[in-house]
């Protein structure tokens, strides 16, 4: 047993020295000092990294088909009003969603930009008392309504009891309506008289569009929009106006769900128009995202960047459809976000790496210090004696 204990007595990689041979010094308290203060900060700073979680970064090829895009605005248009202002969206797949109302929310903005009305679009169309019927005459007691669509019905028994009903039909038809003052409905409901009741105020449209996700595009223009032979339109007759001003801000603009450190380069943007009519174009390039939190929550969103475009018009010159226009198209490339903590082997390593270190460089600049000191002391006492 004692040759086992001398055995590993002889191991030791750490001989002890007596204490009648230590020699202090006043700069090796210094540079002991210095180097404990440094070697604090160090190991707290690396334990603030190890208890707080770390970002890692890839990326893979998006494999991913049949999904959805989820497209978030909130923009502001000072000087366009709510009742001529719609929503269109199409891709390239062929699908059309044109004048979109569900899910989308329009706020009146006077001058100043205070809130006037605020209510879901399609809602709150103006009652007709007494509506001309279809086979001519006044609505009587306990008659059923059902109005004229102008020639625009898809069916013998179809009915367009509103002015929207009219236009919507004329849409599916492909036509303008030219003068709404000749449709009855709209002159009960004061289409017109509307429109020019709103001369001069604004409008805050926000919500959500739901869309493949494949490349294409969706925009905010004046006019009901219609497709005529294979070519998208927007009757703008019915306004009885030379030009429209459609500056803007975007107060919001996202393509999918929040996550932390996400930016989105047009939030807060704005564009004033100086010409009569104009068309803002925002080419953008979605990129796939997926951000895992640490506790494995997964959130499936998207990154974008952006170039702007503006094609201008004079007026009375319509070259091209005035509104604001954005066309998206899909990286095939997804980043993946995941936060980590780091390993307690991997603190441990560091804080090892710091504490030994710190205590080898300490101990080579008091060495340093000391053997200098000695040195020069020692010529200095040669020089006394010669």
């Amino acid at each position: 047993m004692a040759g086992i204990l001398n055995k590993l007595r002889n191991l030791d990689a750490y001989p002890k020295i007596n204490e009648d041979f230590y020699s202090r010094t006043l700069s090796g308290g210094v540079i002991t000092l210095l180097s404990s203060v440094v070697m604090f900060l160090l190991f707290f700073s690396e334990l603030r990294l190890y208890l707080h979680t770390v970002t890692e970064t890839k990326l893979i090829v998006d494999t991913s088909r049949g999904e959805t895009l989820r497209i978030n605005f909130d923009i502001t248009f000072p000087a366009l009003a709510c009742s001529i202002l719609s929503v269109d969206a199409m891709d390239i797949s062929g699908e059309l969603h044109l004048d979109v109302k569900h899910d989308i929310i329009k706020r009146r903005l006077d001058s100043n930009g205070n809130t006037i009305e605020a209510r879901q679009d399609g809602i709150g169309a103006t009652k007709i008392e007494k509506p001309l019927q279809k086979h001519g005459g006044r609505l009587e007691h306990n008659e059923t309504y059902c109005g004229s669509c102008y020639a625009a019905e898809a069916e013998e028994h179809d009915c367009c009891n509103t002015c929207e009903d009219v236009r919507e039909a004329y849409r599916k038809k492909g036509w303008g309506v030219t003068n709404p003052d000749l449709i009855d409905q709209c002159k009960r409901e004061g289409f017109l008289q509307r429109v020019k009741d709103e001369e001069g105020e604004g409008c805050n449209i926000y919500g959500f569009l739901e869309v493949n996700k494949v490349a294409g595009n969706f925009h905010f223009a004046p006019g009901k929009s219609f497709h005529q032979s294979g070519v998208h339109v927007h009757d703008l007759l019915a306004f009885q106006k030379d030009s429209f001003n459609i500056s803007h801000k975007i107060n919001r603009l996202t393509y999918g769900d929040y996550f932390p450190g996400v930016v989105n380069p047009l939030d807060k943007v704005q564009w004033s128009q100086d010409t009569p009519n104009a068309m803002y174009q925002y080419f953008i390039k979605v990129v796939p995202t997926v951000y895992t939190d640490i506790r494995g929550h997964t959130i499936q969103s998207n990154q974008f960047s952006v170039t702007e475009h503006v094609k201008s018009s004079e007026a009375g010159q319509l070259q091209s459809l005035p509104g604001v226009f954005f066309f998206y198209d899909l990286s095939p490339i997804k980043v993946t976000f995941a936060e980590e903590h780091i390993s307690f082997l991997h603190f441990l390593t560091n804080v090892c790496a710091i504490v030994g270190g710190v205590f080898t460089v300490s101990g080579i600049i008091d060495a340093f210090i000391y053997h200098g000191q000695k040195a020069i002391k020692k010529k200095m006492e040669i020089g006394k004696f010669s």
